[in-house]
């Protein structure tokens, strides 16, 4: 594969613990299209996939703590920066052609068996990965996917799913009307609490404007979202990790309540966060994540 790489300066914009100094962010084409990453460390490589509204920056704090021990690689997902975007490009929740893409990337890169650690849109993604690539995943880590197929098997879960549905009308509403700022708002309100985008730093507001182009996508795209089920989930032979934020909506647990039950080989973990657990509690976030690493 051809591969291209420059150096950017990573300033300290995302918040507190944002890493300092210079990184190389390098290119790699995956079948005509243009991946971009970043990586630090040395061992046993694990992939960093963010979620939705978000790109390889979301991972910038987490690099020196999580590479201790390993060569570590964040990635921007397909539609997002600082890759082209557009509308017509494909939705963030294309949860299956990311994870297409995923596989790509690690054949691109020669990498072996790697741990994947994930969030949001990125983990349902990470799903459709390890559940169709289970020899190319050593763990897997998912925080809160949106997988909403594992809600179809009892009327208490459908309603679960079809009540989220209906909170998150009038950010998709905004999104397909062309009001991407409004979108973002009504959307964090929804996953993180009202008024928490505002207080999000001013460099992770950038980062999800920057990327809301990927929900505009999914709200006027006629592809059929993907499905994910308790089937695809018993073929996810890695050991996994599920996490959730403790004050994330009731949808997400209950996502991950039937993941567990669906994985094999499974823990759970618990963060005091709303669902952006890897930005709200870093910390606590890291620590699990390295410990758990080194289990594996």
């Amino acid at each position: 594969m051809k591969k291209t790489a420059c150096l950017v300066v990573v300033a300290a914009v995302l918040g507190a613990g944002a890493v300092t100094g210079a990184l190389a962010v390098r290119h790699v084409d995956v079948d005509g299209t243009v991946l971009s990453y970043v990586e630090q460390g040395r061992g046993e490589p694990v992939i960093l996939v963010h979620g939705g509204m978000q790109d390889y920056r979301l991972w910038l704090p987490h690099l020196k703590t999580l590479s201790t021990h390993h060569r570590v690689i964040a990635y921007s997902r397909r539609n997002h920066y600082p890759g082209a975007v557009s509308p017509e490009g494909w939705p963030d929740t294309a949860a299956d052609l990311h994870a297409d893409d995923l596989a790509r990337l690690v054949n691109a890169l020669r990498l072996d068996r790697v741990h994947v650690v994930a969030h949001s849109s990125g983990a349902h993604a990470a799903l459709f990965f390890a559940s169709a690539h289970p020899e190319l995943v050593k763990s897997l880590a998912v925080n809160e996917p949106p997988a909403s197929g594992l809600l179809s098997e009892t009327p208490e879960d459908r309603e679960v799913a079809r009540l989220f549905g209906e909170k998150l009308a009038p950010s998709r509403d905004a999104f397909r009307n062309g009001s991407l700022a409004n979108g973002v708002r009504l959307f964090t309100d929804v996953v993180s609490g009202p008024g928490a985008l505002e207080r999000r730093s001013p460099g992770i507001r950038e980062m999800m404007m920057a990327n809301a182009v990927a929900h505009q996508a999914d709200a006027i795209t006629i592809r059929p979202r993907p499905v994910f089920t308790c089937d695809m989930a018993r073929k996810i032979t890695a050991p996994t990790l599920i996490s959730n934020g403790d004050r994330s909506p009731g949808f997400f647990h209950a996502v991950t309540d039937q993941l567990e039950r669906c994985i094999p080989n499974s823990e759970r973990a618990t963060f005091h966060a709303s669902h952006t657990v890897p930005l709200e509690d870093q910390r606590a976030y890291d620590r699990t994540i390295v410990s758990w690493l080194e289990r594996q």
